[in-house]
């Protein structure tokens, strides 16, 4: 499919790329419904720091150790289940990802010790990172060529409903129940494997690819092309740079907000509800805008806009003094921090041909997880009091944002997913 009639097959119906992705609402809900359960299990400890701290006799910079221990799992398990889904399945690979991180996060709530903790939450992270690197290569290479930025987006968009739904739940379980029955919650994603088991087919790029490798068995003089070969070009590069910054930027925006409400803003647990409930709405609105936007401007633009609007309101979403400015922050952040990531799974799927293009988005990714790690770290090492602490994730933010920036402006000589294999037949 040509630039041309791309543009033309888009700019036809404001909703033509949602209708057109009807006939794949099955692989869309089910990645949609994966990242909604990962960020569910995974921003719940955001919400239990301080009562994990107190409970475990340790800091929130401690924490910073275990929050780190758990992206160095995930950076494992990007390239991990990338490896897994490129030889044996997407599908399988996003069936063991779910059940994997449900599995840990519930042994998270029997947790009574500090290095106990880490160790769970490492194995958490493999779970979470193989999960969406499975999920992402999976819709990528089912729903048609020019719905892929609005594919991305709608699967992006859980990440923020699960936010909101751990906020939900927070807000009435963790005053009353304490901090250990929000993780045993987080079983149940078990019965999503259910669902793609029975609903989600297989990509069919990987089966074409499996097919031909099984054909290159029976035919030794086979070319070479078949065999999959992992190329760090430098668009695979860029890819990765891209995600260690981004990754560090979203960390340092997000990991500590409920910890800088309750600590430097002194709200209760409830009032912690709104403005992150802004946030998720601004986050959900924010992912299908631009997804809508980069299928008419491209990614490039919506991408650096939505930077510059990161920068402008990093400081009142932290440090605003007025409830009605940090409540109208919270929703503007929500949408600029969580509108680029709607573009990532589009963005990284095209630096990776489809044979390696698994493991590649999760190498990507693993960086960018050894990046959010570094931030969940970082910021509360160089911001250790609740009146430094968001001063150290604001000037983390701007410098990160900047970088994040620079490198999205270049653009590679190739890129070996731009027009995706197997475009004809999804189109």
């Amino acid at each position: 499919m040509t630039d041309a009639t791309t543009r033309s097959a888009v700019t036809s119906s404001s909703q033509g790329s949602l209708r057109a992705l009807l006939p794949y609402w099955q692989v869309t809900f089910a990645s949609f419904l994966g990242w909604f359960l990962d960020a569910f299990d995974q921003t719940t400890l955001m919400f239990t720091l301080p009562d994990i701290a107190h409970d475990l006799g340790c800091t929130i910079a401690d924490l910073g150790a275990v929050l780190m221990g758990q992206s160095i799992g995930r950076a494992l398990g990007n390239t991990g289940w990338g490896w897994l889904a490129d030889r044996y399945g997407r599908k399988p690979a996003f069936m063991l990802g779910v059940v994997w991180f449900a599995v840990f996060s519930a042994m998270t709530g029997l947790t009574h010790h500090f290095y106990v903790l880490m160790a769970i939450q490492f194995m958490f992270g493999i779970g979470f990172g193989g999960e969406w690197t499975a999920s992402a290569a999976l819709l990528m290479e089912s729903v048609p060529a020019w719905t892929r930025p609005m594919a991305s987006s709608l699967m992006m968009s859980g990440y923020e409903v699960g936010y909101f739904a751990a906020a939900g739940v927070q807000a009435l379980v963790l005053p009353h129940y304490g901090w250990r029955v929000l993780f045993f919650i987080g079983l149940a994603p078990t019965l999503l494997a259910l669902f793609i088991r029975i609903g989600v087919p297989e990509s069919p790029v990987w089966l074409r690819n499996r097919e031909a490798r099984l054909a290159q068995r029976h035919e030794p003089r086979a070319p070479a092309k078949l065999r999959p070969r992992f190329k760090l070009t430098g668009a695979a590069f860029q890819a990765i740079a891209f995600m260690g910054f981004l990754e560090f930027q979203k960390a340092a925006i997000y990991t500590y907000y409920p910890t800088i409400l309750r600590g430097s803003h002194h709200l209760s647990q409830q009032a912690v509800f709104w403005p992150v409930t802004l946030y998720c709405a601004g986050s959900f609105g924010g992912k299908v805008l631009c997804g809508w936007l980069a299928e008419r401007f491209g990614e490039v633009r919506v991408m650096l806009s939505a930077l510059i609007v990161v920068m402008l309101t990093i400081w009142p979403f932290l440090s605003a003094p007025g409830w009605n400015t940090l409540l109208i922050a919270a929703f503007v952040m929500g949408g600029a921090a969580s509108g680029i990531f709607a573009l990532v799974p589009h963005y990284l799927a095209q630096r990776f041909p489809s044979d390696t293009r698994s493991f590649g988005m999760g190498l990507g990714y693993a960086l960018g997880s050894i990046g959010q790690g570094m931030a969940q770290k970082f910021v509360p090492m160089f911001g250790p009091t609740a009146l430094t602490l968001p001063l150290s994730a604001e000037i983390f933010v701007l410098t990160t944002s900047v970088v994040t920036g620079a490198i999205a402006l270049i653009r590679p000589k190739e890129l070996p997913g731009e027009h995706m294999e197997g475009d004809e037949t999804a189109s």
